[in-house]
């Protein structure tokens, strides 16, 4: 275990370590060896290197694991052959674990989404060698439409357990956050997404009634660092998040939406998408606006962010909560720090509003969740959905189909309104569209209608 003194990510993390850790890999580091493929996919800068070692590390301490089974490839810069020679000799110098037996061999294969074809290698090398039986987890920063991960990986590759084959890794939530910056502050139970106004979760709200301000404080606090673990433990020593680590996501951002754009490209396209968090996207009035000449242009550049984990995609839904086809999108980015990191290296940009910082955390809050309920929604874009009334107005977060122990069901209807006064006003759109639902404001709570207001950050700590 000498080697996690030393590792280079886990010394770095020790300048930023607030005790956040990512169970993500959990139940395949403490759990029984099988054939399992995991794919975890994330942004980068979010933990999964990091995720991926903590995971390593704990299976080094398992005395039914021997440490000659565990094989970590770092995949930056590979090409084709370099990956299916490492397969093979990993195997063949790992022979040693096998004198008392076979053993399964656990890969971790990290950043290995940058590397064309690899999809098509780890099938070929799943159906015709001993690889096809060890476990395997994968990492990677791009869900590119030109691989096939489900063709290639999941169909009958994928293992014979019952693990989640497909997983996101994501910034820090709401209730992390708390967790690790203010564990004193009570955090409600964890209520599913269609039982949001049940009696129970009526009571527990009641509960925290005289607390509200302080949730309000620190949702204030979310909105300003975001959940990427390095901002949170910046904004918590220093009372900001530095300059450095903006530029460092600005980078991230360059690298997977256009490298060849010019240097104030990025930044302008998230200060527009961070202004119009509100409403369904007008591709071509922000084509006009960032003067990029073709809607291709924008819309290359949308689909690479979906693709790198920077932004949600949202649907128009009708009421049965099914997607409305040709109907524009609305688009969130996944975290704060990416609506900041605009003005934070070019001050000539505005900051953002946290209106519509707080919308876009609730509409992730709730993606994430229905991704937990059934896994794979996030990576079909198949999360959640806004809808519109007879009138042409909008409610944020629409009912969508969501799995529930007795089938499916439809969540909660969610409106977002940052507001501390005069509430009823902002639920008519909500209560005349479903005559119930969750309008989430600022600091008021008020349990006595059909529509409840609800303070966003107790919303987002219920989902």
């Amino acid at each position: 275990m000498a080697w996690t003194q030393t590792h280079r990510l886990l010394t770095n993390r020790r300048q930023y370590d607030i005790g956040y850790r990512s169970h993500v890999l959990d139940d395949i580091a403490t759990g029984t060896l099988d054939d399992s493929l995991v794919v975890l996919n994330g942004p980068r800068r979010v933990g999964k290197s990091v995720a991926m070692l903590d995971a390593i590390a704990t299976m080094c301490t398992r005395q039914d694991v021997d440490s000659r089974q565990l094989i970590h490839v770092p995949c930056d810069g590979m090409r084709d052959r370099d990956l299916r020679r490492v397969i093979t000799l990993g195997r063949a110098l790992t022979t040693s674990v096998d004198t008392t037996g076979p053993h399964r061999r656990v890969w971790f294969f990290d950043e290995i989404s940058d590397l064309p074809g690899w999809t098509s290698i780890l099938k070929q090398a799943r159906d015709l060698t001993g690889f096809g039986d060890d476990t395997v987890i994968a990492t990677g920063s791009r869900w590119a439409g030109a691989e096939d991960i489900y063709g290639n990986l999941m169909a009958g590759r994928a293992g014979t357990g019952n693990r989640r084959r497909v997983r996101q890794l994501l910034p820090m939530s709401f209730r992390d956050y708390l967790v690790s910056t203010n564990p004193s502050l009570p955090q409600p139970p964890v209520v599913h997404p269609a039982d949001l106004q049940s009696a129970d979760t009526q009571s527990t709200l009641r509960e925290l009634m005289f607390r509200v301000d302080e949730y309000d404080l620190a949702w204030q606090d979310y909105l300003t660092c975001g959940g990427f673990p390095r901002a949170v433990a910046e904004y918590t020593g220093t009372g900001a998040v530095s300059r450095a680590f903006s530029a460092d996501v600005l980078g991230w951002l360059r690298t997977d939406i256009d490298p060849d754009s010019s240097q104030p490209s990025v930044p302008l396209l998230l200060a527009e998408l961070a202004s119009r968090t509100a409403s369904p996207l007008n591709i071509r009035h922000v084509t006009d606006v960032l003067n990029y000449g073709s809607r291709g242009m924008l819309d290359r550049r949308l689909n690479r962010m979906i693709n790198s984990h920077a932004v949600l995609l949202c649907r128009q839904v009708g009421d049965d909560g099914r997607p409305l086809s040709g109907a524009q999108h609305k688009l969130y980015l996944v975290d704060p720090i990416l609506a900041w990191t605009p003005s934070r290296t070019n001050p000539s940009l505005p900051e953002p509003d946290f209106t519509q910082l707080t919308e876009a955390v609730l509409a992730v809050t709730l993606a994430r969740r229905l991704d937990d309920l059934t896994e794979g929604r996030w990576a079909d874009d198949d999360t959640i959905g806004y809808a519109r009334t007879g009138s042409g107005a909008e409610v944020d977060l629409a009912p969508v189909l969501v799995a529930t122990p007795s089938g499916s069901a439809l969540t909660t209807p969610i409106e977002s309104k940052w507001v501390d006064t005069s509430w009823q006003g902002e639920a008519k759109t909500i209560n005349g569209k479903y005559g119930r639902g969750i309008l989430a404001t600022k600091s008021i709570l008020d349990l006595d209608h059909n529509v409840w207001a609800v303070p966003a950050p107790l919303v987002a700590l219920l989902l």
